[in-house]
């Protein structure tokens, strides 16, 4: 019933939103005289604000059309090389890349699209041939697909890696920093030939023991079967993937806001004034953000149960008991895959030392073969995003990548 509840409260509000983006509309019109009324352009944010109350549950486009290399603009273009059911791997294919890096960009399948990493990647693409996991809304997926968890998420990164072939080198952003660091153990088990030369895991749960968060005490404090009864529904009939269990992307992206609600609450207040000041450009800044982070995608209730089961509440993989189809995954059979972790000294997600935890897990690679970047003023999202990303952060990715390809 969550997830009726949900819809019906969107359906009841959907002509309300309509009628107020006509409104803006007209409002903003360059009638003579008109439009610089300090009353209509109050009238006219008030407006946006009400547009703006609702939620996206589809993808943005990523829009990065061009990048430069070497010094020459060249054109990007978007590629699915690999389908699968619950996900793409995307291609950003352009002149010149075969002769970069491979990059496998592995996305959070956390509640929002992979457009959130549209920073990421744009910052990656110069000097790199990117790919990234574009996972897809479960709500859209039908049932006629069967289940999908985090066994399934670390076969098709599996599949992906393969795809890529030897010497590429894997990014997990967050939430896949558990189920990429899980597919290496057993790709370097089985002595695979296409195992990555380099894993870089930025701001992710390796350990949530250390440091804990607000995040990580919510699922210590709370017996899992509470989550199955109160936060996994079922997809309403009118959708593609309609009765498949799902973690609802709304709930998701209510418990982020929620964390640091006076931030978002001055955002909007800030936009507002930006509007009514006719401050465009600090107006649009707050917008694209929104546009993103309110864009919201439902999980496989399976993937969200055993992910907040074996990495949250039972720390499976720092205590040597992680399992993924009926094999155990060994850290220490790691050797060829140089490992580097990035974390956000005001990370309140992900907290310092839950990530770099991974060091101490690989026995086996040498010391030369690892490395460690604490960023100094960032939180989780300037980890992978934002100004420090791109010349703090990704200058030490990008020389460990040269370094250990």
């Amino acid at each position: 019933m969550l997830y009726q509840a949900y819809q019906a409260h969107a359906d009841v509000m959907g002509p309300f939103r309509l009628m107020a983006q006509s409104t803006g509309a007209f409002l903003k019109q360059p009638w003579p005289g008109f439009g610089d009324n300090i009353m209509v352009r109050t009238m006219a944010a008030a407006c946006e604000l009400v547009v703006r109350s609702g939620m996206s549950h589809s993808r943005p486009p990523f829009g990065i059309e061009t990048t430069m290399v070497n010094g020459r603009e060249v054109a990007v273009i978007e590629e699915d090389v690999v389908e699968t059911p619950f996900g793409n791997l995307l291609h950003f294919a352009k002149e010149g890349g075969a002769d970069q890096p491979r990059i496998l960009l592995v996305a959070p399948m956390s509640g929002h699209f992979a457009t959130l990493l549209r920073g990421t990647v744009a910052t990656l693409l110069p000097d790199n041939d990117v790919y990234i996991t574009d996972w897809k809304n479960a709500r859209s997926v039908s049932l006629s697909h069967g289940r999908f968890d985090l066994d399934d998420f670390i076969d098709t990164l599996g599949g992906f890696m393969n795809f890529l072939g030897p010497k590429h080198h894997v990014i997990a952003v967050c939430q896949p920093a558990v189920p990429v660091f899980a597919a290496v153990a057993l790709m370097a088990a089985d002595g695979a030939p296409n195992q990555p030369a380099t894993m870089t895991l930025m701001g992710g749960p390796i350990d949530t023991r250390i440091n804990p968060t607000q995040v990580n005490l919510l699922a210590t404090t709370r017996e899992h079967e509470w989550f199955e009864r109160n936060v996994i529904t079922s997809v309403p009939m009118r959708y593609p993937g309609a009765f498949r269990r799902v973690y609802p992307g709304f709930l998701q992206l209510a418990g982020f806001m929620t964390m640091n609600l006076d931030r978002h609450v001055n955002a909007h207040v800030d936009l507002f004034h930006h509007l009514v000041r006719g401050d465009g450009e600090s107006a649009e800044a707050t917008r694209k953000f929104y546009d993103e982070y309110t864009a919201v995608m439902d999980l496989p209730a399976e993937f969200y149960l055993q992910t907040i089961k074996e990495v949250f509440q039972d720390h499976s993989l720092p205590l040597g008991r992680f399992v993924s189809r009926g094999r155990k995954v060994e850290p220490k059979a790691i050797k060829k895959t140089a490992l580097l972790t990035v974390e956000g000294e005001n990370d309140d997600i992900c907290a310092v030392g839950q990530t770099s935890a991974a060091h101490s897990l690989c026995t086996g690679l040498a010391s030369a073969k690892k490395a460690q970047h604490l960023q100094r003023k960032v939180g989780h999202y300037g980890v992978f995003n934002g100004r420090r990303w791109s010349t703090e952060i990704y200058p030490v990715v990008r020389e460990f990548i040269r370094t250990h390809g």
